[in-house]
């Protein structure tokens, strides 16, 4: 039986600037969501309203809070990171409070691996434990791999790899490995596992995944301030992308980044202890998880597959803090390779965030708690939402109901609209455009404006087909269709074959040709303003082949198109964490 865990602590009142934070911030989103509402108005009301132009604005309303969310997490985090000498401290105060010197607590340092290459996995931990050593820290961590790998064959492979990584650092940092013999409660379940039967005196635990690398200098960080508030139950670490060769992942990740540092830094100015949880790169204080966030299956019996946010609203409700610190350096994850695997991973998330639909209303929880659950729901329920207003949309023209629509009108609220929904990354190229040293550190600010031009083109063709892929899913979820769960996950680059591209991609250029045929045949003069939404439709295909292709990929590289400082340091290969741990700890330990 699925139930919300007790309080164990007492919930403090709400201190009264976080309490006018969140109403400031309540209505700045609602005044978004108004103006969205009077320019969808003065663009379908003239002419009087078809039935077709009421299911349009009943689709539009749907997407419009989290199109407001997206422009109010922008431009908050905009103003705090240009207007405050320490965005971070300024929504994290546990920053201001750091004692000097090495932690006084034991950190485990966990790591979840399910049949991954391993030569991948180990290199960017070695330079966290070297990091680490070099800082002097080394009796305060352990390295611990929890495995959740399939088959004999390649769980002894993986094994001998650990055991040969952990030989060769004999002396340092102690090395543990353990692997499960069924992945019940998959990642959650292998977490908890560890935490119940292999844990003894660690008073923290640093969550990473297969793919994530940080420095020691973050690692460090995240301690001294768990040690500064002991009321921080999880710190969530910003992250961001890896080096990448290949060039899907390296234009997602170039404008994915820039969206993080305003939307987190915005997020957790109202938020405040209430913050999310993203599952890894993230330090954990054992006792209180432990105790609140063992994860029930749901009522159908079925596990909880996005466990992480639900973790956190436990937590919440128990009176523990979550917070985000909003800190881009040492911290970085892979991302997929490919569509194909982008489009894969969206459905896992989509899966586990509509099974929170079952947890809004069960009891105990804080109202942030149920609203960070609602948020997660808006990010995919938006999907089939703005699939039915381009459908409603090309019914109403093709019916002549859109005859009497004005341009401008429809202009601007088409303008608004994209503004909105990419505020975060906007908000992000325009904090490096105004700081020069920001900006060189991507070589300068025409080398980031080339990079920020490629993005901006490669996600007007990639939002139609990730929207259109989500929705179909969404549409079919109540009738029985299911993601694969948290299977294994491909994280290396690779070509995609046209007839892979075609057999995956069929429905979403099949769709955009409908649209496109049906206003070509009857309302051509309504053809040039559906572009922007079905034109990565109808090149679906060809998108998905290019973006993985080698060549374009090595033409990006050369020219250093959407590369990442980590990138430009290294001269193109992943190295985070070893040269600048030690110096980064000695200036964060003041």
């Amino acid at each position: 039986m699925l139930r919300c865990q007790g309080r164990a602590v007492t919930h403090p009142s709400m201190p009264r600037s976080l309490a006018l934070r969140r109403l400031g911030f309540a209505l700045l989103v609602l005044g978004l969501t108004a103006l969205q509402f009077r320019l969808a108005a003065a663009v379908l009301a003239p002419g009087g309203w078809s039935a077709w132009e009421w299911l349009l604005l009943l689709a539009f309303a749907g997407t419009a809070p989290w199109t407001a969310l997206c422009a109010g997490n922008a431009l908050v985090g905009l103003a705090l990171r240009l207007g405050t000498p320490d965005p971070a401290a300024a929504v994290l105060p546990a920053l201001r409070h750091l004692r000097p010197g090495l932690p006084a607590a034991r950190t485990a340092i966990a790591v979840c691996i399910r049949n991954e290459d391993m030569a991948q996995v180990l290199p960017p931990l070695g330079r966290l434990l070297e990091g680490l050593e070099a800082a002097g820290a080394a009796d305060h961590f352990t390295l611990w791999f929890l495995s959740d790998t399939e088959g004999d064959g390649p769980a002894a492979t993986e094994a001998a790899a650990i055991e040969a990584f952990g030989a060769a650092r004999a002396g340092g940092i102690a090395v543990r490995y353990r692997r499960r013999a069924a992945n019940a409660g998959y990642k959650a379940g292998n977490l908890m596992d560890f935490l119940d039967h292999h844990l003894a005196g660690e008073g923290f635990l640093l969550c990473l995944d297969a793919d994530s690398e940080m420095s020691a200098a973050a690692v460090l960080r995240l301690v001294a301030c768990l040690e500064a508030d002991p009321r921080i139950a999880i710190l969530q670490h910003l992250i961001v992308g890896r080096p990448a060769r290949a060039a899907f992942p390296r234009l997602f990740q170039f404008g994915m980044r820039a969206g993080m540092r305003s939307w987190a830094t915005g997020q957790a100015w109202w938020q405040g202890p209430d913050g999310p949880y993203w599952g890894h790169n993230a330090l954990l204080r054992i006792a209180p998880f432990r105790q609140h966030c063992r994860l029930e299956a749901l009522a159908d019996g079925s596990p909880i597959l996005s466990h992480d946010q639900v973790e956190a609203v436990r937590l919440h409700a128990a009176g523990w803090k979550v917070c985000c610190l909003p800190l881009e350096e040492g911290s970085m994850e892979g991302n997929p390779p490919a569509l194909p695997e982008f489009m894969a991973r969206d459905l896992r998330w989509a899966a586990g965030n509509m099974q929170y639909w079952d947890l809004l209303f069960l009891p105990g929880q804080s109202a942030m708690g149920r609203w960070q659950l609602v948020q997660a729901i808006l990010l995919f329920l938006a999907a089939p939402l703005w699939v039915g207003v381009l459908l409603f949309a090309t019914l109403n023209a093709a019916t002549g109901g859109a005859a009497a629509t004005p341009a401008g009108a429809l202009l601007a609220l088409m303008a608004a609209v994209w503004a909105m929904l990419h505020a975060p990354k906007l908000a992000g190229y325009a904090e490096v455009l105004l700081r020069p040293a920001h900006a060189a550190r991507y070589g300068g600010r025409a080398a980031f404006l080339r990079g920020a031009a490629a993005e901006l083109a490669f996600t007007t063709l990639l939002d139609p087909v990730s929207i259109l892929n989500k929705a179909i899913f969404l549409v079919a979820l109540p009738f029985g269709r299911r993601s694969r769960g948290w299977a294994p996950q491909n994280r290396a680059d690779h070509g995609v074959a046209w007839a892979d591209a075609a057999r995956l991609l069929w429905p979403h250029t099949g769709f955009g040709l409908a649209v496109f045929g049906l206003l070509a045949g009857v309302a051509p003069a309504a053809l040039p303003w559906v572009l922007p939404f079905a034109g990565g439709l109808l090149l679906a295909i060809p998108f998905c082949v290019l973006t993985a292709s080698p060549g374009l990929s090595r033409w990006l590289r050369e020219r250093g198109v959407a590369a990442t400082p980590e990138e430009r340091v290294a001269g193109g290969a992943p190295r985070q964490a070893g040269g600048q741990a030690a110096g980064g700890i000695a200036s964060m330990a003041r």
